[in-house]
């Protein structure tokens, strides 16, 4: 293990060091590297070498980061380097304390099972993407990105819960690294504590999942985030500027085709950007900027188009592929009554005073145009909170009835019409305008200052004794506010992980250790709990720790001793994570033994206990 964090400690210091001298900017360079060795391992995982790409990408990060450091040790390469500011120590600090809290979480939402920890898992010890004939894995259309970066991790830290959720802290953290970017005086306290507390205030929103989850609902805004903040910051660099929207834009389709959404919402402000700072008469001005969200926008589509041409190859018949067909077959299925009613319900939810998310933006409004008046009434200088306010709500609006297309068009109707999963999904755009919010609002700030000369400013170049005061006393008190509000998320994720010392995961972890060779083997998860059994939570936990698709949950073993023993027999193994009473009793009477918790292969002559 300490072999392997020093690889990739290395690996991903070479990358951030060679983005740095070929001009990336310093916040950006963590998260574009990251990036670009997801794409370099989706290369070779599409072309059926996964586990040689991962390798390539350890040895290209090393190899970069001796022939920097050799660079620069013998003149030949000129690094930029950066101070360390206040922001920094803060990400650094909270970065590795909620790091660490991770490291110790375990895994116990529904989804990591049904998917982004299964996949995970499989490309870790089949060391490439799943196939045809790969029934363990279901859905079998959701693209890798995430799951790449996480599988080349613990390749090199080891194959844990804890390794799995760091590795994808890292990308989140890398992405929020960016918004810094956006500072044009990172010098002030006041600007970039903002920041922190916004990152920090993130986590309300996030309450549905918490980063102790491989769900993806929280890394699509963030690095979403990142690509404008890449649009803002590379804005007198165009080519930089193109490449990472293209980059972040299919690092975001990869990760999953939700994310769409996102991906226009970027190209946009790119085509707003490079517009505004077009030069000459107004059909060059146009052909720049449509050409630009053209490239930008066909190049992150690219790798995506690569996926869906190799799901449609791949797999006869894929869950939430992207097809007209499916959409069609599912428009065939639902009445008017029944997409109208879903209709009712989403407006009543958003209307109801009872939705987080729907609340963060009425809250978000408020404190945008509060923002607007009082600098506006008070500092006297024009700004441009209020019409960022109108630009967000038109595209918090163009998401609900993006989000209401999908809720038709692709999901079930008995689930849609319960809205299952409405706040994770809501709760991502919101988190999305919070962040874009922030990034307007800092840019505002710093040009309402008093002295515009970055270089004279000081104590003493305040407007007033008032302001000077007034900018002390609230940057104290964003510093201590970001502070409690992490120490809030890291003490609810360990609180959560506490209450759920007794949840299904848990209890399988306690009998056995998780199998790592792909097989067939039929399992029984004798589950005493109907829930688990019945929304196919122990089916799924099952398939993941013994690595088997044939893994099924069963909660009701009352029958005869005659009808018991053959459905006993029908497996190969039986697992007990938990004392059920009637199987317990069963067992006794048809085969004379005392069971109660445990791993069982099963025999004509009874159960034989497998030690963990």
């Amino acid at each position: 293990m300490l072999l392997g964090i020093l690889v990739l400690i290395f690996s991903l210091l070479g990358f951030n060091f060679a983005l740095r001298v070929a001009g990336a900017e310093v916040n950006l360079a963590w998260l574009t590297s990251m990036l670009v060795q997801i794409f370099v391992m989706y290369i070779f995982a599409m072309c059926g070498y996964l586990e040689r790409g991962m390798l390539i990408v350890n040895i290209l990060g090393c190899g970069l980061f001796v022939g920097v450091i050799l660079g620069v040790a013998f003149g030949k390469l000129n690094f930029p380097f950066a101070g360390t500011h206040l922001f920094d120590i803060w990400m650094i600090t909270m970065g590795l304390f909620m790091g660490v809290v991770l490291y110790i979480s375990p895994l116990i939402h529904y989804d990591n099972y049904t998917h982004w920890a299964l996949i995970v898992k499989f490309m870790t010890y089949a060391g490439r993407l799943p196939g045809a004939h790969d029934a363990l894995v279901t859905y079998t259309s959701y693209p890798p990105g995430t799951a790449l970066f996480i599988t080349r991790v613990v390749k090199l830290l080891g194959f844990t819960a804890g390794n799995m959720l760091v590795a994808q802290f890292m990308l989140i953290w890398a992405s929020l690294y960016a918004l810094f970017g956006v500072l044009k005086d990172k010098s002030r306290g006041l600007f970039s504590l903002l920041l922190c507390f916004i990152i920090a205030i993130s986590n309300v929103f996030n309450i549905a999942i918490r980063m102790n989850n491989l769900l993806v609902d929280y890394i699509l805004p963030v690095l979403a985030v990142a690509g404008v903040a890449a649009v803002y910051v590379y804005r007198q660099k165009p080519w930089w500027q193109l490449g990472s929207v293209a980059l972040i834009g299919a690092s975001i389709l990869l990760v999953k085709n939700s994310g769409t959404f996102y991906v226009v919402v970027m190209v946009v402000y790119l085509g707003q950007q490079v517009a505004h700072l077009a030069t000459g008469p107004w059909w060059r001005k146009t052909v720049r900027t449509v050409g630009s969200m053209a490239v930008a926008g066909g190049l992150a589509y690219l790798p995506f188009a690569w996926w869906n041409w190799h799901v449609k190859h791949t797999f006869t018949l894929s869950k939430h592929e992207i097809s007209a067909t499916a959409y069609k077959s599912q428009l065939a299925h639902e009445t008017t009554a029944q997409i109208l009613g879903i209709a009712k319900k989403m407006v009543m939810t958003l209307l109801s005073g009872q939705s987080l998310s729907a609340n963060g933006i009425l809250l978000l409004n408020v404190a945008l145009i509060v923002g607007w008046l009082v600098i506006r009434l008070w500092g006297k200088r024009r700004n441009v909170l209020l019409k960022t306010t109108l630009w967000l709500d038109v595209m918090f609006v163009l998401y609900v009835i993006s989000l209401f297309g999908m809720y038709v068009l692709a999901m079930p109707y008995n689930e849609a019409k319960l809205l299952d999963g409405y706040e994770r999904y809501m709760s991502s755009i919101v988190i999305f305008g919070l962040f874009l919010a922030a990034m307007v609002a800092v840019v505002v700030m710093d040009e309402s200052m008093y002295e515009q000369r970055y270089e004279k400013r000081s104590l003493r170049t305040f407007h007033s004794i008032f302001t000077k005061n007034a900018y002390q006393v609230t940057t104290l008190v964003l510093l201590i506010f970001s502070i409690i509000m992490m120490f809030s998320e890291s003490n609810g994720t360990a609180y959560a992980n506490r209450q759920s010392k007794n949840a299904l995961p848990q209890q399988l972890d306690r009998i056995m250790d998780q199998r790592t060779k792909l097989n067939h083997d039929k399992v029984a998860i004798v589950d005493p709990h109907a829930d688990d059994v019945n929304s196919y939570y122990a089916g799924y936990v099952g398939r993941y720790y013994f690595f088997s698709d044939q893994v099924v949950g069963q909660e009701n073993w009352n029958m005869s001793r005659t009808a018991f023993k053959k459905s006993v027999l029908a497996f190969d193994y039986v697992a007990i994570p938990e004392w059920h009473r009637t199987f317990s009793a069963m067992v006794k009477q048809v085969w004379g033994q005392s069971v109660k918790t445990g791993v069982f292969k099963v025999t004509k002559n009874g159960l034989v206990r497998v030690p963990k």
